[in-house]
C-alpha cells in the first residue's frame, strides 16, 4: 500500500478502472493526455478511450496498488500496480503526470 496519499486523479484512475465505469476512467485525465504503454503511444481523449477498450476496462481490468512514490520530474508519481483481467496479468509500475488536477502523462514500462 502506498506510504503516502495517492493524488485523486491517480485514486480515480485506479477505482475507476476496477468499477469499470469508462466515464469516471476519462474524467481522470486532461483534455491532451499522452498514453504510452511498453511503447504503443495513445494521444488526446479519443485515444485513451481507445487504450481503455482494448487494454484496460475492456479487458476488465483490476489494479491493486503496492507501492507509490514521488516521480523524478514535478508533478510525477510512480505507482506500482498488480494488474489482473482477461489481458495483461502481472505487476508494473506506472508514472503518472498530472497537471492542473488531472492526468496529462501515463506511462507504463516494463519492469
Amino acid at each position: 500500500m502506498p506510504e503516502f496519499s495517492l493524488p485523486v486523479a491517480i485514486r480515480e484512475f485506479v477505482d475507476a478502472t476496477n468499477r469499470g465505469d469508462s466515464s469516471a476512467f476519462a474524467d481522470a485525465f486532461t483534455r491532451d493526455p499522452v498514453l504510452e504503454d511498453w511503447g504503443r503511444v495513445f494521444e488526446g481523449r479519443e485515444g485513451i478511450a481507445a487504450w481503455n477498450h482494448s487494454d484496460n476496462i475492456g479487458k476488465q481490468a483490476h489494479f491493486e496498488v503496492l507501492a507509490a512514490e514521488p516521480g523524478f520530474e514535478p508533478h510525477s508519481f510512480v505507482v506500482t500496480v498488480r494488474v489482473s483481467g482477461n489481458g495483461y496479468n502481472g505487476t508494473s509500475p506506472i508514472t503518472f503526470r498530472l497537471r492542473e488536477g488531472r492526468i496529462d502523462r501515463l506511462t507504463i514500462a516494463p519492469n
